[in-house]
């Protein structure tokens, strides 16, 4: 089965968006593709414990529900270290499934091919 990339670069400033990627993500996840979302610029924040909260708009589904659906389908989150370091963030608060790995590490994970989604 085909794997799944989706980059994700907009944080909670833009929660509809965040809310398209994930709602990808979980898709993905959840019908058996080995997916992995990277994460660049105030996107790595959602990794960072209890941060990826709220609702982006009436009648969707919650970020922390998206997050937690993710998790359990497998889902995987690939953090860049520079955008996440230059935030002076601590990496022991990643998210059990979020791990810091930048470009060389994204294109190992795709090897001979994903489907790729861009947010």
């Amino acid at each position: 089965m085909t794997r799944a990339a989706i980059s994700l670069t907009t944080g909670l400033e833009d929660p509809e968006r965040v809310t398209v990627a994930l709602l990808v993500a979980v898709g993905a996840a959840e019908s058996g593709r080995s997916s992995v979302m990277f994460l660049t610029k105030e996107a790595v924040r959602l990794t960072v414990d209890a941060v990826a909260t709220g609702v982006a708009c009436e009648g969707c589904p919650s970020i922390p529900d998206l997050m937690a659906r993710y998790a359990a389908a497998g889902g995987e989150f690939m953090v860049c270290p520079i955008c996440f370091n230059s935030r002076r963030l601590d990496d022991t608060t990643l998210v059990a499934n979020a791990k810091l790995g930048g470009t060389v590490q994204l294109w190992e994970w795709i090897g001979d091919g994903a489907t790729t989604f861009s947010y």
